[in-house]
């Protein structure tokens, strides 16, 4: 990625913070397998400050969409306490394998890492950290559902798990929802598509949107989605 294609990423930017449209393949920071990371491009993200951006929270490698930035330490502090206690909101798109019997509804799972000899993952398990997701459907097929996922808490792949715990996998995850790769496409549909951050006390919260990545389109066209934005 080029400065240039970074910064052309930028849906806001103020003396604070930054969000930016993360592309889905690259992971935000170092660490695993993960090779060449975001951290390694935020130098172009400076725009006349003397030091890059840093993350404000994280979004996985194959997801796509809004990641939020604080530009100094002391921005850095509030976005981590804004995300901590749950005051900034979320919006997921995702598209998933199967049919959910009604148009919205909470789940509400706790979520445990299990770790495994040749790895980790995320596993329900009522004696885990507390995770709750609102969801609703926007659109539907009869195979495929698109799905608005609002996770009220913030734990690793809880979007994930929740849906695939559901028996609605997203498509391409090889994690959680093995064989809906091989069904439709190998790539993650599931997309940060809002975000809204209440930085400053008695003004209204920062939202940006991220437009739609182009590996989502033609799936989301089938579910009813407009092909705007």
């Amino acid at each position: 990625m080029t400065p240039e294609e970074l910064q052309a990423r930028v849906l806001y930017r103020d003396g604070l913070m930054l969000i930016i449209d993360k592309p889905a393949g690259i992971a935000v920071h170092a660490g695993g397998k993960a090779g060449t990371h975001l951290m390694e491009h935020l130098d172009a993200l400076r725009f006349g400050l003397p030091r890059a951006p840093e993350l404000a929270h994280r979004l996985d490698r194959d997801t796509s969409g809004c990641l939020v930035l604080g530009r100094h330490r002391k921005a850095l502090a509030k976005l981590g306490d804004l995300f901590a206690t749950g005051k900034v909101e979320k919006t997921y798109w995702a598209v998933v394998v199967g049919s959910p019997p009604t148009d919205e509804g909470t789940i509400d799972k706790p979520l445990q890492k299990l770790e495994r000899r040749h790895g980790w993952r995320m596993v329900v398990d009522p004696h885990g950290q507390p995770s709750v997701t609102d969801w609703r459907v926007l659109g539907r097929t009869d195979r495929l559902s698109w799905i608005e996922a609002r996770p009220r808490t913030g734990r690793t792949h809880q979007i994930r798990v929740h849906l695939a715990s559901m028996g609605w996998p997203i498509i391409g995850d090889g994690t959680y929802g093995r064989g809906t790769a091989d069904l439709v496409s190998s790539q993650l549909h599931l997309h940060a598509r809002q975000v809204a951050v209440p930085m400053q006390k008695g003004k209204p919260a920062v939202t940006a949107i991220a437009p739609v990545p182009e590996h989502m389109r033609a799936l989301l066209a089938q579910c009813g989605w407009p092909g705007e934005g």
